[in-house]
């Protein structure tokens, strides 16, 4: 068997990807997935603790995308602009070349319960991070909350509309146009009886 290599959790993560979507995440093992690119199932557990983790590896780039476009924004930015900057940032991490991929990746999560519930709890976690943010910026809630709620929900419809078939424009572009109907949503006046 192989030693170790630069690149291991990447070549594991491709091969655990590529064995999902042939063979289904539950009929995959960790042992295969090593065995596939010529590792032992020790190295495969060196770098993930289960099979899931190899489909979720890059969570904590995901997380800081968002973080450094918070960071970026100007220091007088509303809350929802603050959003704009952290989605422009973390669209980055997914260029057009990985569109195919991301489509394979969502057909496997959405053939299994658990990992759509490891996907909300992930993207539950992107609002949480940044509603910290905000409120580290001296935003308070509800607007902090609400904003961060809101970018999460533009992210995730923005990210669908992304892995549609045909589907051509970049993510940056399908972000902006999804919170650009967020904010006009808020700007229509509303026929329904106020809450009170």
């Amino acid at each position: 068997m192989a030693r170790w290599e630069p690149g291991t959790p990447e070549r594991l993560q491709t091969a655990a990807l590529e064995l999902f979507a042939a063979q289904g995440f539950e009929q995959t093992t960790a042992a295969q997935i090593a065995r596939s690119v010529g590792l032992t199932e020790r190295t495969f557990f060196r770098h993930f603790s289960d099979k899931r983790e190899a489909l979720f590896y890059g969570q904590d780039l995901f997380a800081q995308a968002f973080l450094d476009g918070v960071a970026e924004a100007p220091p007088d930015a509303a809350p929802l602009d603050i959003v704009a900057a952290a989605l422009r940032s973390a669209a980055t991490l997914f260029p057009d070349e990985r569109r195919t991929r991301s489509r394979i990746r969502q057909s496997v999560i959405e053939q299994n319960p658990a990992l759509q519930e490891r996907e909300r709890h992930k993207m539950s976690g992107i609002a949480t991070t940044i509603a910290d943010a905000l409120r580290a910026r001296a935003i308070t809630d509800p607007a902090a909350t609400l904003a961060a709620e809101s970018g999460a929900t533009v992210f995730g419809i923005a990210f669908t509309q992304w892995l549609v078939e045909g589907e051509k424009r970049s993510l940056a572009d399908i972000t902006a146009d999804v919170l650009r109907e967020l904010r006009n949503l808020s700007g229509v006046p509303t026929t329904s009886p106020s809450v009170s």
